[in-house]
């Protein structure tokens, strides 16, 4: 087994972590930020997360392919966080009433859910150049099978270390509507990322492809590609499969436990959670690697299933740790797994070129259909409550048996896979 070096991990976790410190911040704290001072409208969420999706995808077939032509990663790293930092810190300056002083009262509120939007983009763009189609082909190119168990159960803790980060140390922050000191406090941090990762990152060579740049954009689109790599497109289909299921209930989760269970002390929940649910993850590495990863599939989603069926009943704060430690131990085993496995069907030296692909499954599609049955599953609950005569919906449990839904057919790509591999 390849052993990594100390400052091939630090990289990764600083890096890593990080990053989504500030892809936290944009798959929900924009979305509080929307909701609690903007629209209220579950369909204005959606379409920014679907907005920022496609940016995101559209970003990382075009930088993805271009990091693997320039044959260098670090570049695009560095200078991405830089300006994704920039972008990040920018948030804080959007507001209502200043957007009212040239746009006037009247469509004050629908040009600030605009420049949202548009903003978002803008800031999806930088971190997904950076993120998704450089650092994350530099982790492909920087790992090996025998080690990718591991590593990707010590990465998929970082987004809930992350959420724990802010839940327990900011988000009193966006509580007392204090956004523009939360934003301007992460964009530094990003920015302080990218200049720390000019001296930490050591670049990994890589063979610079010699053909056509606009076709290594669309190489992972030809049929040709895709049969002589079915593997990794049944294995990119079982992870879309499962981040539909997930977008279902998670852009609106704080929404729900602010507005639906009431709870005051959500952050404390929630970290609570999430502490539990990374301890698990992380100790889980070894044995996927020993099990192997497509075996371990399908069990660590039955516990993501049996978690969503109990965040169903969960009324009470101990109820809803229990079931919230169950639900995102089972998320997080299945997207290291998961995860792991793309790695490992990807072809050496072209792990730039299929970024776009991955963030095809893992990011637009599940960003364009999973909030959208979320949004369709509240406005038909018929939950709402009036606020200053404007009537607000409110997300209901039954978000997560649509999740839990979805989650089922997850069973039939890694079966297919199972036996294409005959793992």
């Amino acid at each position: 087994m390849k052993r990594l070096s100390g400052r091939m991990w630090a990289s990764f976790i600083l890096i890593g972590f990080v990053g989504q410190l500030a892809w936290t911040i944009e798959n929900m704290y924009f979305n509080v930020f929307l909701y609690n001072t903007i629209s209220t409208d579950p369909n204005a969420i959606a379409t920014m997360v679907a907005a920022s999706a496609a940016a995101a995808t559209i970003t990382t077939l075009l930088m993805g392919a271009l990091s693997d032509r320039v044959g260098r990663r670090k570049p695009f790293i560095c200078a991405g966080y830089i300006l994704w930092g920039i972008s990040t810190a920018a948030f804080g300056f959007i507001r209502v009433e200043s957007v009212a002083a040239w746009a006037g009262a009247a469509k004050a509120a629908s040009v600030a859910a605009l420049l949202v939007v548009v903003m978002d983009c803008v800031m999806t763009f930088f971190g997904s150049t950076a993120n998704d189609a450089a650092f994350n082909a530099y982790i492909t190119d920087s790992t090996t099978p025998e080690n990718r168990g591991k590593v990707e159960s010590v990465l998929a803790t970082l987004p809930l270390l992350s959420m724990l980060t802010i839940f327990g140390g900011f988000d009193w922050l966006t509580q007392q509507g204090e956004w523009r000191a939360f934003f301007l406090i992460f964009g530094a941090l990003v920015v302080l990322t990218g200049i720390l990762a000019c001296f930490l990152l050591k670049e990994t060579p890589h063979g610079a492809p010699k053909g056509n740049y606009f076709a290594e954009i669309l190489y992972g689109f030809r049929p040709s590609v895709v049969r002589s790599n079915g593997a990794l497109y049944l294995a990119l289909l079982a992870f879309g499969v499962f981040s539909v299921a997930v977008q279902v209930f998670f852009p609106y989760l704080i929404i729900y436990m602010q507005n639906y269970l009431k709870l005051n002390a959500y952050a404390l929940v929630l970290g609570a959670v999430l502490l539990a649910a990374s301890l698990i993850s992380i100790l889980s590495g070894s044995l996927i690697d020993r099990y192997g990863k497509l075996n371990c599939v399908l069990p660590a989603a039955a516990g993501m299933f049996a978690g969503l069926g109990l965040m169903y009943f969960a009324r009470s704060a101990a109820f809803v740790i229990g079931a919230g430690i169950v639900m995102m131990a089972g998320y997080m085993l299945v997207t290291a797994t998961l995860s792991a496995v793309i790695r490992d069907y990807t072809p050496s030296g072209q792990a730039g070129l299929f970024q776009g692909v991955r963030m095809i499954f893992a990011v637009l599609l599940p960003m364009l259909i999973g909030p959208f049955i979320g949004a369709a599953v509240i406005r038909n609950s018929g939950v709402t409550y009036l606020e200053l005569g404007v009537v607000k919906n409110v997300p209901t449990p039954a978000i997560f048996l649509a999740a839990a839904a979805v989650l089922l057919l997850t069973a039939i790509p890694v079966t297919l896979l199972k036996r294409r591999t005959k793992a």
